[in-house]
């Protein structure tokens, strides 16, 4: 076998693997030949004629591309530095794969420069503070007309996310104050509830223990009063009982004096006897 059959074996071999492809499957190819779109090609092994055809693969995976920052005129007339993020795919099927690459010219750039017109639009009708209370308001609208914009490029718009919505530098120290007079407020107020409920457990605690007292004392009165009555109740029916004996020992003393002589009924008592002829009614028990 001479030199010549090597060079062609050799050169057959080159031209094969150069016509190698290998397509991975976060990717999906288009092949195009001599400049006209030919057929679409999936993951796995793929050989094309070296010189004659071409092979372009494009990512179908998610994407990210940041709109960059940009400075916007809000409503009332502050100049906001506005960023934002869009995450996209290419949908993976052969139409919307071509879309992507025969519909648009470079569609990242695109998707940027298309973010940016939007948040100006949305934003210049918008004042800084209802910008930065709406976010989730901008991104649905941001998603919104970038999916609408987008749907003949074969691209699928997942999300869009505000980075930032930031005012200028003598405007945010404005509002950095405010926001502090705001928080030093709120925590005087909540300050000054927490004393007010103190004072009210307080005035509650005096008032139950005024309370006890006051009802410690009338219970011990009560108790005083009652003692005292029954004092003055033995005291009574005491002194009641000695005057009626007195009164029986004064008739028995005069008795004697006029040398008076009674007859007794044998087993009587004499002091009963004496009670009667003195007009002396017994003591009722």
């Amino acid at each position: 076998m001479d030199y010549t059959t090597y060079y062609i074996i050799g050169g057959a071999i080159f031209i094969f693997a150069l016509g190698v492809k290998i397509i991975r499957p976060t990717h999906r190819g288009l092949i195009e030949r001599l400049g006209k779109y030919r057929r679409y090609a999936n993951p796995g092994f793929h050989w094309i004629i070296p010189f004659i055809d071409k092979m372009y693969q494009i990512n179908i995976t998610e994407q990210m591309v940041d709109a960059q920052a940009q400075e916007i005129i809000t409503n009332d007339n502050l100049n906001a530095t506005v960023d934002a993020q869009v995450y996209f795919r290419v949908i993976s099927d052969e139409e919307h794969v071509k879309n992507s690459q025969y519909n648009v010219n470079r569609y990242e750039y695109q998707i940027v420069n298309l973010a940016r017109t939007t948040l100006r639009n949305i934003i210049g009708t918008l004042t800084l503070k209802s910008a930065n209370s709406e976010r989730g308001k901008i991104n649905a609208e941001l998603h919104r007309t970038l999916t609408e914009e987008t749907k003949n490029w074969g691209i699928q718009v997942i999300r869009t996310e505000l980075k930032q919505i930031d005012p200028p530098g003598d405007v945010q120290e404005t509002m950095n104050k405010v926001v502090k007079a705001e928080n030093e407020k709120i925590a005087a107020i909540d300050f000054a509830t927490a004393r007010e409920t103190a004072a009210d457990g307080e005035k509650r605690a005096r008032i139950k223990e005024a309370e006890g007292s006051r009802q410690a004392q009338i219970l011990a009165a009560e108790g005083e009063a009652l003692a005292i009555k029954m004092v003055n109740e033995a005291a009574e029916e005491y002194f009641i009982g000695n005057a009626q004996i007195l009164r029986k020992l004064e008739a028995v003393e005069k008795a004697m004096q006029n040398n008076a002589k009674f007859i007794v009924p044998q087993g009587s008592d004499l002091v009963n006897v004496v009670s009667e002829m003195a007009g002396i009614l017994p003591l009722k028990k």
